[in-house]
């Protein structure tokens, strides 16, 4: 159980005591701009302070892409600028020891572009896929967006296809939003609704490519495609659903990142604490 940990000030001086404070178990970092295309390099000191300490304290380590990727996209400098910013995660993950790189499904955005799309992905995922195995570097896990816009995968059953379109490469995973599923209309708030959905992606994607979950409660009502994240338990989801998530076979052993409000380390804090005390 862990969060999403602030960089800022360097990622060793930030992330670190951050991770510490909030009782985090596994962190998961930004190395850009979240909402940018800038590529910095990073601080070797830093970036080795940052590798000794987690292995320090016996943490796995998470990238989340810049939001704006989106290898789906009509616009071809967009496609160019994410296939750089997920080449550049994927280096800068070596560098810290990284585990995995998370990046958001991607849009067809036009209706007359959706038929291409999923194409693009392939052609675009298959190469860094490739390197990223050469090297047993960092993997990549897709995770599905809220829905709307012409999503190439918000719902579960969505993943199915997307992995198909790269062959099932063993170098992609999937990463679980439960704030995305909610908006993208999946029920996680009535009794068993977690688990069928759960029980959904691995009918779709079989039960070995679940490798992150991303546990936030929402402010919208189900189905709304709206992606605000709520503290867990406070939220239209409310915290039931939350056990029976960490109670799903699909979901042992899987590290479960929050990415909620919070004001310095409180919120993550008592959110994970809250996770803690809801897992088996």
């Amino acid at each position: 159980m862990g969060s999403h940990t602030p960089t800022s000030g360097g990622l060793a001086r930030a992330a670190l005591p951050y991770a510490d404070a909030a009782g985090a178990e596994v962190v998961q970092v930004y190395v850009g701009n979240s909402r940018g295309w800038a590529l910095p390099a990073g601080d070797p000191d830093q970036d080795a302070a940052f590798r000794a300490g987690c292995v320090e304290r016996g943490i796995p380590a998470y990238i989340h892409a810049s939001l704006l990727t989106n290898l789906g996209s009509p616009t071809p400098q967009t496609v160019e600028r994410s296939v750089a910013t997920l080449a550049h995660a994927l280096e800068r993950g070596a560098a810290i020891g990284a585990t995995g790189v998370v990046f958001h499904a991607g849009s067809a955005v036009d209706p007359g572009h959706a038929a291409v799309a999923m194409r693009q992905v392939r052609e675009a995922l298959l190469p860094l896929l490739d390197a990223a195995a050469e090297r047993e570097g960092p993997k990549l896990l897709v995770e599905p967006s809220a829905g709307g816009g012409r999503s190439l995968a918000s719902r579960v059953e969505h993943l199915e296809p997307y992995l198909d379109a790269v062959d099932w490469h063993p170098w992609l995973g999937v990463c679980f939003d439960t704030c995305h599923a909610w908006a993208a209309g999946h029920d996680l708030a009535r009794e068993g609704g977690m688990t069928e959905t759960l029980d959904a992606l691995v009918t779709a994607v079989g039960a070995d490519r679940l490798w992150l979950i991303h546990a936030n409660d929402s402010r919208d009502p189900c189905g709304s495609t709206r992606d605000r994240h709520e503290t867990i338990g406070k939220g239209a989801i409310g915290e039931a659903p939350f056990a029976e998530l960490l109670a799903h076979p699909a979901t042992t052993g899987v590290p479960v990142i929050v990415e909620t409000p919070t004001e310095k380390h409180l919120g993550h804090a008592d959110d994970i604490a809250t996770l803690k005390r809801l897992r088996p």
